[in-house]
């Protein structure tokens, strides 16, 4: 665990990576998983916002929970693994895309089993959160945190390490 795993996909010379967003996914499918994210995202009812996000290629455990607001990359949202019993704080967001200025990355998100993930907090591509880890809200996850933390600040800094008996902070 440590720094993220990116992937180049798209080198520019000329204008900014965004600028040809285009290039990089079909543009009918962004809007597709924008519309879908950003409707459904408020939708009070977890089970139709799993299922959508689901069929938009997101995997994610049946026993997650998403608060509303939250969301996730409307660009490669099946980049994204929601492990079992996990939970997502309001207005959370998950990117697993960044437009640099001269490059497109991507990366895979997996957030591990009975994570908590505070409110709006922001989950950068190519992380990995492990199980039982605890984010607080309004915090920056940059890097990978390891099973049974507690992290929080921008950026994300490990707290303190859960101990055995520790079901709550």
């Amino acid at each position: 665990m440590g720094s993220r795993r990116t992937e180049v996909r798209l080198k520019v010379n000329k204008n900014n990576s965004l600028y040809y967003w285009y290039k990089v996914k079909n543009p009918f499918l962004v809007i597709l998983n924008t519309l879908v994210i950003f409707i459904f995202g408020f939708s009070p009812s977890l089970r139709l916002k799993t299922l959508l996000y689901r069929a938009l290629g997101a995997k994610i455990h049946k026993s997650a929970s998403l608060a509303l607001a939250v969301v996730l990359d409307c660009f490669f949202p099946e980049l994204i693994e929601i492990g079992e019993n996990s939970i997502l704080g309001f207005r959370t967001t998950i990117l697993t895309h960044e437009f640099l200025i001269k490059e497109f990355r991507t990366g895979k998100v997996k957030i591990g089993k009975n994570v908590m993930i505070g409110a709006c907090s922001l989950v950068l591509a190519g992380v990995e959160i492990g199980d039982n880890t605890t984010v607080a809200a309004f915090s920056l996850v940059n890097k990978d945190l390891p099973p049974n933390a507690i992290a929080a600040g921008v950026p994300a800094r490990i707290i303190r390490m859960k101990n055995q008996t520790d079901d709550t902070i």
